[in-house]
């Protein structure tokens, strides 16, 4: 047969014919959509005014977050004048709700930057990417007690089947019933579910987002007190370590502790678990610049020590620990950073008997605590 009609690969279809045109028809998607209207005009924008008429569907959706919202117990979460997110802490008293930018911060403070976190997480270490809004699930039978003691905010509890009752869960439930929160019993892989895997001894309480005391006022409400003793944490970036100083803190007698913002860890529900619910009793702040911040507590009246191995004063000779007192606390690795290392009065160091390297930030927070009191109780 002639030609290539039967090689392999040849073509069985006619070729493409040329694209067609629209013949005008399409012209008016081509013009322009007119001015970009500013934020107080806009309906879906938080800075809008509300002196224009909503759009009908803008009105629907908005109606119908509302009724979700409502449904389920929590502000709406939509850009309208009158929403708020809710938040707990002691920034604006004990257990009481505090709109945003209730939060605290040395210098200039957080501009009213949201303190808390929206969206739905629930718990810790799960792998998800949350907002920074989104509710904590608290867990463990002594930090949901020490929350609901402290009259913490919560919108459930949940608690394991078939748990082990002993008097902490006993007094949760009667506590929870008496607040009015809600009370779900869910199957335990269901809670192990919704904690990522956490140990939460059968109960979880769901709270708002933890809202931090503002720094100015933890200062001052310590100065008040006959032993002011703050402790602050330069980088610590692991939530158990934040915990378990918080908890030292608690136990030593210290008024408040105070973190960075950025680059360090915050209170999450890990915190909130390993301080066995002392956050609920010790003011925790937020702060923009720690090293402004130590700066106004010295300009305050208080001493400023840092934990260091390499440190010129040895704890067993702090002189200094019977007054008005600053402890901080270096990262796990590095320590110290340079500007908090220069803005220190004096570095103390622990001695130890054998050789190791560094103790954990935790563990040194708590040895220097417990000497800072000893040292007091003889004095007193």
């Amino acid at each position: 047969m002639a030609g290539n009609s039967q090689r392999r690969g040849r073509r069985l279809t006619s070729k493409a014919s040329a694209p067609k045109g629209t013949g005008g028809k399409n012209k008016d998607s081509l013009t322009g959509r007119g001015r970009t209207l500013p934020a107080d005009e806009r309906p879906w924008h938080k800075g809008y005014s509300g002196t224009e008429k909503l759009p009908q569907r803008t009105a629907w959706k908005q109606d119908k977050e509302r009724r979700a919202a409502a449904e389920e117990g929590r502000a709406p979460k939509i850009g309208q004048p009158g929403s708020k997110d809710t938040t707990w802490g002691r920034g604006g008293g004990r257990g009481v709700p505090v709109g945003r930018g209730a939060s605290g911060a040395s210098g200039g403070g957080r501009g009213g930057k949201p303190t808390g976190r929206s969206g739905p997480r629930v718990a810790p270490g799960r792998k998800s990417n949350p907002s920074k809004d989104s509710p904590e699930l608290l867990v463990g039978r002594n930090p949901v007690l020490e929350a609901l003691r402290a009259n913490v905010p919560a919108t459930a509890l949940y608690v394991a089947q078939g748990i082990d009752m002993d008097d902490r869960i006993n007094e949760i439930i009667r506590t929870a019933a008496d607040r009015g929160i809600a009370n779900l019993e869910i199957s335990r892989a269901e809670l192990d579910r919704m904690t990522g895997g956490v140990l939460h001894q059968g109960v979880g309480l769901q709270v708002p987002p933890f809202a931090y005391q503002p720094f100015e006022d933890m200062v001052a409400a310590a100065l008040e007190q006959q032993a002011p003793l703050l402790v602050a944490l330069d980088g610590v970036t692991d939530p158990r370590n934040l915990g378990a100083v918080i908890r030292s803190a608690a136990a030593f007698g210290a008024q408040g502790v105070f973190v960075p913002e950025r680059r360090a860890a915050g209170i999450t529900a890990t915190a909130w678990r390993t301080s066995a619910g002392a956050a609920a009793r010790v003011p925790v702040a937020q702060v923009t610049n720690l090293t402004r911040s130590l700066k106004a507590c010295r300009e305050a009246g208080f001493m400023v020590v840092g934990l260091d191995a390499d440190g010129d004063t040895d704890l067993y000779d702090l002189e200094a620990a019977v007054g008005p007192l600053v402890v901080v606390v270096g990262s796990e690795g590095r320590g110290l950073s340079r500007l908090v290392g220069e803005t220190c009065d004096l570095t103390v160091s622990i001695p130890m008997i054998s050789e190791v390297e560094s103790l954990n930030a935790s563990v040194a927070a708590a040895v220097t605590l417990a000497e800072v009191a000893r040292r007091r109780s003889a004095e007193l």
